[in-house]
């Protein structure tokens, strides 16, 4: 079999055996937002699959999660027109986690700081401070889920399986 053909088989195989198993044991394990961890692995795959950023990603991920309830929290405190809100947080908060992701950047991959807020802003947006309950937790273990389980588990998953098939 052609390497590029492996590649592509194996990698469906991959997709099509893992995150499904996630899909179907997130509910029970209390986690709602189980498909956070496909946008997660998308970008821990966009990255190239580098072992080596995972904690950053992971790192960048919770601390987008925490962002989106710090915004949320922000805009309900403010009384202005909610554009200007909107506005003012978002330039705000983005301008920060971009000056303080890139200066720990050891640490904290920045894209994926962007796009956990852009995640949990998503969720929890149209919600109330006092309504998220347990919603960012089940956000931050569905982007952790999503780099280890998703990201790392089917590349490593696809490695075994082209090891199997070249020998």
């Amino acid at each position: 079999m052609k390497d590029k053909k492996t590649e592509i088989l194996t990698l469906a195989i991959g997709i099509a055996a893992l995150p499904p198993i996630w899909a179907v044991l997130s509910p029970y394990l209390g986690i709602t937002t189980g498909a956070v961890a496909l946008i997660c692995a998308g970008l821990y795959v966009a990255n190239g699959n580098k072992r080596k950023d995972a904690f950053r990603i992971i790192t960048g991920f919770l601390c987008g999660d925490l962002w989106a309830v710090l915004a949320i929290f922000l805009m309900e405190k403010m009384s202005w027109n909610p554009d200007i809100e909107l506005y003012l947080t978002l330039f705000v908060l983005g301008g920060l986690a971009v000056l303080i992701g890139e200066n720990f950047s050891k640490y904290i991959f920045t894209p994926s700081w962007l796009c956990g807020w852009a995640i949990g802003l998503t969720i929890m947006g149209p919600m109330t401070i006092n309504c998220l309950g347990t919603l960012p937790i089940q956000i931050g273990v569905a982007m952790i889920a999503g780099v280890v389980y998703v990201g790392i588990g089917v590349d490593a998953f696809q490695k075994l399986l082209i090891k199997m098939i070249r020998k």
